[in-house]
């Protein structure tokens, strides 16, 4: 089971003020979206996504090129899912679960087209 890329989405209070201080530790925003609360930033292979308004806590991120296929080996793994992608459908979707201790765990399966430039 391949889950894809990691990162973390952090809810955020401030975007402007979280933005500087991941500017500082040296992440450059590369799909940024600061107008609408969230901006993507990537230091190396590292990526952080900053959330201000959209979760209620921090939330680990997996983005996998097929998330109806993760979906079927966790359900087969007995795994409980706060919400499942419509195995009906294709394309973008989501699944969400969460760890023991609450944390969320969101397996985000992206557009296809959508290709973030890489940073340098």
């Amino acid at each position: 089971m391949n889950l894809g890329r990691f990162s973390v989405s952090l809810a955020v209070k401030d975007i402007k003020r979280s933005r500087k201080f991941y500017e500082d530790l040296g992440f450059e925003a590369y799909d940024d979206h600061e107008d609408e609360h969230w901006i993507i930033m990537r230091h190396g292979d590292s990526v952080v996504g900053l959330f201000q308004g959209m979760f209620d806590a921090n939330v680990l991120t997996f983005n996998p090129t097929d998330v109806r296929s993760i979906q079927k080996e966790l359900k087969s793994r007995g795994l409980h899912l706060e919400s499942e992608a419509d195995e009906a459908t294709s394309g973008p979707a989501s699944v969400l679960l969460k760890d023991p201790d609450g944390n969320s765990i969101l397996i985000d399966q992206h557009d296809p087209a959508y290709r973030p430039t890489s940073a340098t």
